[in-house]
């Protein structure tokens, strides 16, 4: 029996679904891994992202974060954060795939408030709006399709990556694969290959339901350019 057998056999045993530490307890520490690292993200990236756009300066300086997150392995991460006070389990990994959530969330925040029309600002400010309510009411609102737009990459990039939670304990997908490995390939390896699918799929799920998220929460006039907001990010804060 090749390893594709034995992992649609290894699929098709409700054992493996149901018990505890099975896919569906692995499932749920996957997704809640993933969402406290995608929410602790927005926490730190947005405001600074929001607040460099509104402020017209520091291109440069979410170049060279993004730059310093990305450069950062983040089975690196894993390897350190758990000899802190985070010690071993959850808190580490949120926190490394947080680091690694930065990038597409800060760079896309601040492409979105730049990309705004100058004479729209102007406009604003002539009807007499402060920096703040010109932010809240004016720049927000029309960088929706770049903040989607970073929101969905990281999402996708945090469920993928949050397999490797499995190295400190942290539980997730992660912990399939690795019990596999601790089988041998010869017995584990149809394991070993369920989960690598299982986390492929979950992660082209999340990229499909944030996608039409980010659809819906687009308004109609910006959602040709807001499929594109990705790309402009990356090319706008390089050009700052």
């Amino acid at each position: 029996m090749n390893p594709f057998q034995q992992a649609i056999l290894w699929l098709n045993d409700p054992l493996n679904w149901n018990n505890p530490g099975g896919i569906l307890d692995r499932l749920g520490e996957h997704l809640v891994i993933s969402a406290a690292a995608v929410a602790l993200g927005c926490l730190v990236a947005w405001p600074v992202g929001l607040w460099l756009g509104h402020a017209g300066r520091g291109g440069g300086l979410v170049v060279l974060i993004s730059n310093v997150t990305l450069a950062i392995p983040t089975i690196a991460l894993l390897s350190i954060l758990p000899l802190t006070v985070l010690g071993f389990g959850k808190p580490p990994v949120i926190v490394a795939l947080a680091v690694f959530a930065v990038p597409p969330l800060l760079a896309n925040a601040y492409t979105g408030i730049r990309q705004v029309d100058p004479e729209t600002r102007e406009a604003a400010r002539g009807m007499g709006l402060s920096g703040g309510q010109l932010l809240r009411r004016v720049e927000l609102p029309l960088a929706i399709p770049y903040l989607a737009a970073g929101f969905r990459t990281a999402a996708v990039q945090v469920v993928a990556t949050a397999a490797l939670a499995s190295f400190v304990n942290g539980g997730g997908l992660g912990q399939i694969i690795s019990a596999g490995f601790g089988l041998g390939i010869s017995i584990g390896g149809g394991q070993i290959l369920a989960g690598g699918l299982l986390v492929a799929l979950l992660a082209l799920l999340v990229e499909l339901v944030f996608a039409l998220v980010e659809r819906f929460v687009t308004p109609r006039p910006l959602r040709r350019g807001g499929r594109r907001a990705d790309q402009r990010a990356a090319a706008a804060i390089t050009g700052s």
